[in-house]
């Protein structure tokens, strides 16, 4: 790819404009990149040390948890030194290395997310088959089929950017490569690769979505029939989580990349405000809203603690 194109290194403009506010940014972004690692590590290790939590919702979550990690290291470690730095290049290779792996993890939390919606409807409606639909090997082949999925339509994306020549500025107007700001700096011919990435950005973002929207109207419908508002209130908390986490995920990266490119030259400032949402503010949010309030996984919490040796008063 490098030989088509006169550009063989790239420089992230970032938060520049901000100037002396950065440093107040880079303080801000660790501690939030701190507690995205240290929520989401503890989330992994409850689940896989507590044998009550070894079921398809929290083996789900664990995945989910795992790629957040990667998909943040991705980004955020390369950002927090740029905000300290007056050279942020990148080359060639390592941009496309970027946006490979930062569409690939963020594709399959989308398809996870999808399949999680999947595993609520299963647990809700189907409670009699719930074993047999969401049995340990279902549950692998599902994961296994969003993570190839994933990364698959992320080939196919970069490939289609890094194909086009880059023979005019190498400045891109983010903090990170993605597809808009860079695609924006192609040369010419972007117009038919332009239509397959947001061909993809549909069948990635829509149809998932639609997915879970008609598993939660299945959802309702059922909850509704339960005679004891116990039960109501428990099936609802079950899914309310995960709605909100979806709300968020889908809605800041549907603004972001269910549209024409064209339209990044004059919403850049917004792009990079909405992005940094779902890419630091998801993150966080999952292993609070998704898992730490839930009560099954603040008792094996509370329990890993004791066995550490902790006083239970700490508690």
């Amino acid at each position: 790819m490098a030989n088509s194109s006169c550009v063989t290194e790239f420089f992230l403009l970032g938060f520049s404009s901000l100037g002396e506010l950065q440093l107040v940014l880079f303080v801000i972004f660790l501690c939030l990149y701190l507690i995205i690692l240290s929520g989401n590590i503890t989330i992994i290790s409850v689940i896989c040390l507590d044998h009550s939590l070894h079921t398809p919702m929290y083996f789900f979550l664990c995945v989910l948890s795992t790629s957040e990690i990667f998909y943040t290291i991705v980004i955020l470690p390369k950002m927090l030194v740029n905000l300290l730095c007056v050279l942020r290049t990148l080359s060639f290779v390592s941009c496309a290395s970027q946006m490979y792996f930062f569409l690939g993890f963020a594709v399959t939390n989308c398809l996870l997310l999808g399949v999680m919606g999947y595993d609520r409807y299963a647990a809700i409606c189907q409670p009699l088959h719930y074993p047999i639909l969401m049995s340990w090997r279902v549950c692998g082949q599902l994961i296994s089929t969003c993570i190839v999925s994933g990364f698959l339509i992320s080939l196919l994306g970069t490939t289609l950017v890094f194909s086009l020549p880059f023979c005019g500025s190498n400045k891109i107007n983010h903090y990170f490569c993605d597809i808009s700001p860079v695609i924006h700096l192609a040369y010419a011919g972007s117009d038919i690769n332009e239509l397959i990435i947001f061909i993809c950005g549909v069948l990635v973002l829509i149809v998932p979505l639609i997915f879970i929207c008609i598993s939660y109207g299945f959802i309702v419908s059922t909850i509704l029939k339960i005679p004891s508002v116990e039960g109501k209130r428990k099936a609802f908390s079950t899914c309310a989580s995960h709605l909100i986490v979806v709300i968020i995920h889908y809605g800041c990266a549907s603004f972001v990349y269910l549209r024409p490119s064209a339209k990044y030259i004059n919403t850049s400032g917004e792009d990079r405000l909405v992005t940094v949402t779902y890419t630091i503010i998801t993150p966080l949010l999952n292993p609070v809203v998704y898992s730490l309030r839930n009560k099954e996984v603040q008792l094996a919490i509370r329990k890993m603690i004791v066995k550490k040796g902790f006083p239970t008063k700490t508690l």
